[in-house]
């Protein structure tokens, strides 16, 4: 079957069906791991509260977590005092505010593009994500809008050119997109660097969060991701992104790597908090 269907992926997937049967009724504003949030949620009126909530607040997946870790739903409709639990609620979520982490995603599924060949070139890649800008900003995610294509920057004598430029209006910043063909390599984040700090730099407002830096690659190296500037730096990102919808091995290769990526995470913290 593979690693990546094991009982636990498969109990929440057929959870997932028999909680949301509708597809209209999933909401793109939130993400996979709201959802296995709100899937412990066995009261389908309390779910569907918290979902609405976690929408009209913008809750993180960790707000939407401690709300109902805290029994949210239930202690507001037992109190008198709505008021006072309501602003309980807000002071405890206040830390938990989303970051520019939980606004992108990995991978993107550029499928709506048609470059079934694959021969194509950035270019080509940029002109079908700008002929399609509406989809791809449904896939890019929540509260981001499109400000211009090869944008230029300049420093000292020398001109660079941003291949996309999009603000988010929730984090308040500007997203840089630099699209590559091919593995991920060390240049490509120092050359993302170099763009944010130019950006911040020469555009950046005085109202405007720092700026977020994305490199949107066909091919990731976990190596690079871990020996680079990216696992410092909370400003810079690099995502995958798949031309099409993926074959079932690969699906099964992207959840094996996913729970690879947890279970080191959880590792991680374990080895932080002793």
């Amino acid at each position: 079957m593979g690693k990546g269907f094991d009982v636990t992926n498969l109990r929440n997937r057929r959870q997932f069906y028999q909680s949301f049967p509708i597809r209209d009724a999933v909401r793109l504003e939130l993400s996979w791991t709201h959802y296995r949030t709100l899937l412990r949620v066995e009261n389908s009126q309390a779910r569907d509260w918290y979902l609405q909530e976690a929408i009209n607040q913008s809750w993180s997946a960790r707000a939407l977590e401690r709300q109902i870790s805290t029994l949210y739903f239930e202690r507001l409709l037992a109190s008198q005092d709505k008021s006072q639990v309501e602003q309980e609620a807000k002071d405890n979520t206040r830390s938990l505010a989303e970051t520019a982490k939980d606004y992108l995603r990995d991978p993107y599924i550029l499928d709506f593009l048609n470059l079934q060949d694959k021969t194509y070139q950035e270019s080509q890649l940029e002109q079908a994500i700008i002929s399609n800008l509406q989809q791809f900003l449904l896939e890019l995610g929540k509260g981001f809008a499109f400000v211009e294509r090869q944008q230029r920057i300049r420093f000292d004598d020398e001109d660079f050119y941003i291949d996309l430029v999009f603000y988010n209006f929730k984090l308040k910043c500007f997203l840089l997109v630099d699209l590559k063909l091919g593995k991920l390599r060390h240049q490509d984040i120092g050359q993302m660097d170099t763009y944010v700090r130019l950006y911040d730099e020469q555009r950046r407002g005085s109202d405007d969060n720092p700026t977020i830096g994305l490199v949107l690659c066909s091919e990731k190296s976990e190596a690079v991701v871990k020996y680079s500037m990216l696992a410092e730096q909370k400003q810079l990102f690099a995502a995958k992104y798949l031309p099409y919808l993926p074959t079932e091995d690969e699906l099964k290769r992207e959840l094996e790597r996913e729970r690879a990526q947890a279970v080191e995470q959880l590792q991680q913290q374990g080895l932080d908090d002793s």
